[in-house]
């Protein structure tokens, strides 16, 4: 249904020398605002190629920060147990740790504890990503966990293990190592990404660049809606999806959603699925929403009409003020409702991305989804 031209832009990465480019997914609700229901029929066309393993008990994981929503989604899809990647501090949580090596922030954690009390009923566990180049962060984690297993329930220990992303670049002898080790690989476009760099190097670095401002701001209004999920640790996607649904239905208590024709809902870093939901459900009403997210990820920005992204805000991350985070091609909505489970959000954060904001909008809404613990 989908093909490359409909997927990928790509865009330049700022000082990775790993990797030049970056694969920017225009349906994807990250770094280019998108129609939510647009990216969650993407993530359900994928979560379909999943369906050769209904019967299965599976446990979807997705990758942090670009595919925790993609995962939720395909669990969701399949009634499956959910659980994603993440770069945060997990307390006191027991860890598997690997490493995404081409990636602006590289270490990943996995929890640990959470898959140990369902390694014994689950059958397979899929890895959710929106892009696979080598494939090798998959065999790093994959490696981790059966290493532990082994040594925790001695050999033989087997686990069926699958991939699934929206694009796909690994090699054919790659993809033969992954059929090898009985991996199961599951994309919806098949792209071949040497000439990627050269596209990212021709790249023209003249877009607009907006310095962190973190003078004191005041959002239109703050709201603390109970009952969150996190996705974080091992979670049903029934339950995650219900919580979903009471985070919208509340709110459209505290928000006056019917006064604004359109709206933005800005996630932030890994938070996404939740904004994407509510999202959905505003388009649902007749409202034109619009979604994406703050990012770890420092991109290149152009005036180029055919270049993804052409306005960079530098901000301080709302879990961290240390973290330096950007987000992209703010545009002007009746109202934004900025989305975060940060547990405590940190002032330089909220400012920088509030000024960042109201640089093209005056109404900004922040709801923080609290109820959860990291240990």
């Amino acid at each position: 249904m989908y093909t490359e031209n409909d997927l990928v832009r790509i865009a330049k990465r700022e000082n990775n020398k790993k990797r030049n480019y970056l694969v920017v997914n225009p349906l994807q609700g990250k770094h280019v605002p998108v129609s939510p229901r647009k990216a969650l029929d993407v993530f359900s066309q994928l979560a379909g190629l999943l369906d050769v393993y209904r019967g299965e008990r599976i446990l979807i994981v997705g990758f942090a920060e670009t595919a925790t929503a993609i995962g939720a989604q395909a669990a969701v899809s399949l009634n499956a147990d959910y659980i994603q990647t993440t770069r945060e501090d997990m307390g006191k949580a027991a860890c598997f740790y690997f490493s995404e090596e081409h990636s602006h922030a590289t270490e990943q954690k996995l929890v640990r504890e959470d898959i140990d009390k369902i390694i014994g009923s689950i059958d397979r566990i899929v890895f959710a990503e929106d892009e696979i180049t080598t494939g090798k962060t998959i065999l790093n984690i994959i490696s981790v966990i059966e290493e532990y297993y082994q040594r925790k329930y001695g050999n033989p220990w087997k686990m069926k293990f699958s991939v699934v992303s929206i694009l796909n670049g690994m090699t054919e002898e790659l993809l033969e190592a992954y059929q090898r080790r009985n991996i199961g690989v599951h994309y919806l476009v098949k792209t071949q990404h040497a000439k990627y760099p050269q596209m990212a190097d021709s790249a023209v670095n003249d877009g607009v660049y907006y310095d962190k401002n973190i003078s004191e701001a005041e959002f239109y209004a703050c709201y603390e809606i109970e009952g969150a999920i996190d996705s974080r640790r091992v979670t049903a996607s029934a339950d995650y999806l219900s919580a979903c649904q009471k985070l919208y239905d509340e709110i459209t208590k505290c928000i006056p959603v019917s006064e604004y024709e359109s709206i933005l809902i800005l996630g932030t870093e890994e938070f996404m699925f939740p904004g994407l939901y509510v999202g959905k459900c505003l388009e649902d009403k007749g409202h034109f929403v619009r979604f994406h997210a703050t990012t770890r990820s420092p991109i290149h920005v152009s005036r180029d009409e055919t270049y993804p992204l052409h306005e960079r805000y530098a901000l301080s991350s709302l879990y961290d003020k240390n973290r330096k985070t950007f987000v992209y091609d703010i545009a002007s909505y009746d109202a934004v409702i900025v989305m975060t489970d940060a547990q405590t959000v940190s002032a330089e954060g909220a400012c920088s991305l509030l000024n960042a904001v109201r640089k093209h909008n005056e109404k900004v809404y922040l709801v923080k989804w609290q109820g959860h613990c990291a240990d």
